[in-house]
């Protein structure tokens, strides 16, 4: 099943963000098969502010699991973090 992971930075933590931007990469590429659409929030700004991803995980629990293990929640960035499931429909496939 697909999850939506939507995930807003603490306020002015952008260095927070890019300290552990290298290791955040290096960890989601272990997840390439599971990945549908991930990337950053920006704000009107066009600043980094938070993480949109859009996975599969056969659980919530795993879901959970990978968010928790992320080197930018492991480095305390986020000041929230909502896991839904997601169920596409555009475009069909």
């Amino acid at each position: 099943m697909a999850y939506v992971l939507y995930c807003l930075d603490k306020p002015d933590s952008l260095a927070v963000r890019m300290a552990t931007r290298e290791a955040h990469l290096a960890y989601m590429a272990g997840f390439a098969e599971k990945r549908i659409l991930v990337g950053p929030l920006l704000d009107e700004a066009g600043a980094m502010c938070g993480s949109l991803l859009i996975m599969n995980f056969a659980t919530r629990a795993e879901a959970e699991a990978m968010a928790a293990g992320d080197p930018y929640a492991k480095a305390g960035l986020f000041q929230s973090v909502e896991i839904r499931p997601f169920k596409k429909v555009f475009p069909a496939e």
